[in-house]
C-alpha cells in the first residue's frame, strides 16, 4: 500500500496537512492510500462537491477525496484558495482499479460532467480556483488526457459548440492537498447544501475514442448514468454496480 499523505500535522503555526476522516463516507474505503494494482489522478471541474459525487458513483472507483492542486503554497486552506491568490484549483483525486474501469472512462466523466470551455470558472463560480484541469500521475495518463481533449473538442465542434477547451492538463509533479474534512463527500452528508455550479454540455465522449482507448462502459452506461445538462448531483449517492453498468442499454 502506497501512503499518500500523513493526516496528522504538528503544532506551532507551521503549515501542516489537513486532519480528515480517512474513511470514505459512502464507499467506506481508505482515501489516503493507493493500493497495489490501483491508479490515481486528479480532476478539476469547478466546485469540487459535485465533481466528487459523479466520480465516486463510477464502478471501479475505490475512493475519492476533494482538495487543492497546482498552486504556490503547501497545505492551503479553503479561505486561502477562495481569494484566488494561491493559484490552486479545487479538485477531486480519484483512486481506481484499472481492471474494472479504464482511465478512458474516467476521462469521459471529466469532460462530460462540466463545460470545459469556460476558462477560469464554471457556471456561477468564477475565479482561477474553479478552472478546469487534469493532473496526471503518469506519462501514459498525460498522453491519453491530451488525446482525449482533442477528441472531445471535435465532438463539441460537431455539436455546433465552437468555443475552445481551456482545460489545464499537466503531468506528474503537482502535489494534491486534502481539503477540510467537512468538504469530503459533502453532498452525501446530512444537512449539506445541495449546490453544484457545473454546466455539462450534453455532448457525449465519442464512442469510437472510448473503444480505441480501452473504455469498459458503453453508450448505454453514459446515457443512463452519465451527467445530464443542468444538474450533476440529482442522482443517488450509491455507487453504480458493475453489473448495472455493463447491462445498461
Amino acid at each position: 500500500m502506497q501512503a499518500i499523505r500523513n493526516m496528522f500535522g504538528g503544532a506551532g503555526g507551521e503549515r501542516v496537512p489537513m486532519k480528515i476522516n480517512p474513511k470514505h463516507f459512502i464507499l467506506k474505503t481508505d482515501v489516503t492510500t493507493v493500493p497495489s494494482g490501483h491508479a490515481s489522478f486528479v480532476a478539476a471541474t469547478g466546485c469540487f462537491w459535485g465533481s466528487e459525487k459523479m466520480f465516486w458513483r463510477v464502478p471501479g472507483v475505490r475512493a475519492t477525496s476533494v482538495g487543492y492542486i497546482a498552486g504556490k503554497i503547501e497545505h492551503p486552506t479553503y479561505e486561502e484558495i477562495c481569494g484566488g491568490r494561491t493559484g490552486h484549483a479545487e479538485c477531486v483525486r480519484v483512486i481506481y482499479d484499472p481492471k474494472i474501469v479504464s482511465f478512458a472512462d474516467l476521462l469521459a466523466m471529466h469532460w462530460t460532467s462540466h463545460d470545459p470551455t469556460q476558462g477560469d470558472g464554471q457556471g456561477n463560480d468564477r475565479g482561477t480556483q474553479y478552472r478546469s484541469g487534469l493532473y496526471c500521475s503518469t506519462d501514459e495518463q498525460l498522453k491519453m488526457a491530451r488525446d482525449s481533449r482533442e477528441a472531445y473538442q471535435g465532438a463539441l465542434r460537431a455539436a455546433g459548440k465552437n468555443r475552445e477547451i481551456t482545460t489545464e492538463i499537466k503531468g506528474p509533479g503537482d502535489t494534491f492537498y486534502f481539503a477540510e474534512d467537512y468538504h469530503q463527500q459533502y453532498l452525501a452528508k446530512p444537512g449539506s447544501r445541495k449546490y453544484c455550479s457545473a454546466e455539462p454540455t450534453g455532448v457525449p465522449m465519442p464512442t469510437a475514442w472510448l473503444k480505441a482507448n480501452g473504455g469498459k462502459f458503453g453508450p448505454g452506461f453514459w446515457a443512463k448514468y452519465g451527467p445530464k445538462p443542468g444538474c450533476t448531483i440529482g442522482v443517488p449517492d450509491a455507487q453504480v454496480s458493475l453489473d448495472a453498468a455493463l447491462e445498461a442499454k
